[in-house]
């Protein structure tokens, strides 16, 4: 049940370019700012880089910790182009 209000939550927002920015920012804060359910890394602190390996690597299954399961299905739809491009990090 949780997944299922955390995903609706999270795919609740406004796209940004391909990938739909909105729907990271209901659990990640409007800046990136927070950690996720108090769980992920903070995202606003991350290199592009970072942001990009990690969102891949939750496609292809090999990163994450606690919300992995979740992360995976958000970033599913998404093609690795899709997800290096997102521009978040600094």
């Amino acid at each position: 049940m949780k997944k299922i209000v955390l995903g609706t939550l999270v795919c609740s927002v406004a796209a940004f370019a391909a990938v739909n920015l909105g729907a990271c920012k209901g659990c990640h804060g409007a800046n990136f700012e927070k950690a996720a359910l108090g769980k992920s890394k903070i995202v606003a602190n991350m290199t592009k880089q970072e942001v990009s390996d990690s969102l891949v690597g939750y496609k292809n299954g090999t990163y994450g910790g606690p919300m992995k399961g979740v992360m995976k299905g958000q970033v599913a739809r998404y093609s690795e182009a899709d997800l290096r491009s997102t521009g978040i990090g600094k």
